[in-house]
């Protein structure tokens, strides 16, 4: 039997239990090395804890660890019989946002973490609102600490329902809603006898049994270059042009566009780790060579003929805003589309989004930290864009602060 990978993110406000329960997935699957968790139990102890704090599992920083919240994105590996996973635990407070854009980018799952005593915050539907933006598949509702409100059923439905009606309306394709206790593994990994009341999957159980579409044939091919490769004094047409594959399936005699160019070739080989072949796929790394002695450069896209786009000079998107410093018309940024980089201004900010009842704000002004918006962007040279809704990986690009590198925006193109 073939064991995929699902990639899956976690996701919430500050104290609704993510750490807690990635520690308590990697527990009780039985991923914890011995010595990982010898390390939590006596950090656990130093703290004054008669139990292991499983949290300290993924909150590995030392300003993570002394605060008791997570600040960076703790990227963790894990596997069952059924799957294998890795796992993106991304930060609570509101101030550190942008990190979950980072974790949720890749991922074809999100795990919502909510407080049962609290419900539904500004925060839990900023976090469904940049799962519905990032296109993220599927989105799982842990209504957690279930065993502080005395497993009571009312208090579960109350919380799915209204989390369902808002992330439907930002367009989530997929939600399914699980009570636990991340605290005492309760519809973690096992079925809790806390709530009969449930029949529903357990989180790893949902995990392992969700249906990912991993096929990249299903996807238009596109394949920005990375590299060039010389070509050797003997074979002075045999330049190749390494990268990853983005999206889709190349073949040794397709036809293809490269972009910006607009120059036509066929694709005479494929070379994977020094080895030539007749097929690669996404997310494979492959050298590729044409028939054609062509002038192609970092950052140029090589895609089939018959699906190709036409570059362009001006961008509408929508951004997740991620730097103290305010976007606002008239900024001058660099922006960066796979492994091409180009000179950018903003020209105009039509809306923000409301994130309390989805509403489009008109003309703000300007995107502060955290704020979800639409801009319009004019570019310094034309790009071979997708629509992020064909693409996540294509139709997706980061705005950059031209004097000192920061990464400032992350957008969407729409």
């Amino acid at each position: 039997m073939t064991v995929d990978t699902l990639r899956f993110a976690t996701a919430g406000s500050v104290d609704d239990g993510k750490s807690t329960l990635v520690g308590r997935l990697m527990h009780d699957s039985k991923s914890v090395l011995a010595d990982q968790l010898e390390a939590v139990e006596h950090a656990s102890r130093t703290r004054g804890k008669d139990t292991p704090d499983l949290a300290l599992l993924t909150d590995g920083l030392r300003a993570e660890r002394e605060q008791g919240i997570t600040i960076d994105v703790a990227h963790r590996y894990f596997a069952t019989a059924r799957r294998r996973f890795i796992l993106a635990d991304t930060p609570g407070h509101v101030q550190y946002t942008r990190n979950m854009v980072t974790g949720a980018s890749t991922a074809e799952l999100a795990v919502v973490l909510v407080d049962a005593r609290a419900g539904v915050v500004e925060q839990t539907r900023r976090h469904a609102a940049v799962a519905a933006l990032l296109r993220v598949p599927h989105v799982v509702l842990a209504v957690n600490k279930m065993d502080l409100v005395d497993h009571d059923e009312t208090v579960f439905a109350r919380v799915a329902e209204e989390f369902g009606a808002y992330a439907a309306s930002l367009g989530v394709p997929e939600i399914t809603a699980v009570p636990i206790s991340a605290l005492h593994g309760d519809n973690v990994v096992t079925a809790s006898p806390n709530m009969p009341w449930y029949g529903g999957p357990t989180v790893l159980g949902h995990l392992e049994s969700v249906d990912v579409d991993h096929d990249p044939r299903r996807e238009v091919a596109r394949f920005p270059v990375q590299y060039v490769i010389p070509a050797a004094p003997e074979e002075p047409s045999g330049r190749g042009y390494a990268g990853q594959v983005a999206s889709g399936v190349l073949r040794v005699g397709q036809h293809v566009t490269v972009l910006p160019s607009g120059r036509r070739s066929t694709i005479a080989g494929l070379d994977v780790l020094g080895r030539s072949v007749d097929l690669v796929r996404a997310p494979q790394s492959v050298t590729v060579r044409l028939t054609d002695d062509l002038d192609v450069s970092r950052g140029d896209m090589i895609m089939p003929e018959d699906a190709s786009v036409t570059p362009t000079r001006n961008l509408t998107a929508t951004v997740c805003h991620l730097h103290d410093t305010p976007l606002e018309p008239g900024s001058r940024v660099l922006l960066k589309h796979t492994t091409r980089t180009v000179r950018a201004v903003v020209e105009e900010i039509p809306s923000r989004l409301a994130l309390d009842d989805l509403s489009q704000h008109p003309a703000p002004g300007h995107l502060a930290a955290n704020d979800i918006g639409r801009v319009v962007l004019r570019l310094s040279e034309p790009l071979p864009v997708d629509l992020y809704a064909d693409s996540r990986r294509t139709g997706s690009f980061l705005l950059i602060a031209p004097d000192d590198g920061t990464t400032v925006t992350a957008g969407m193109v729409c």
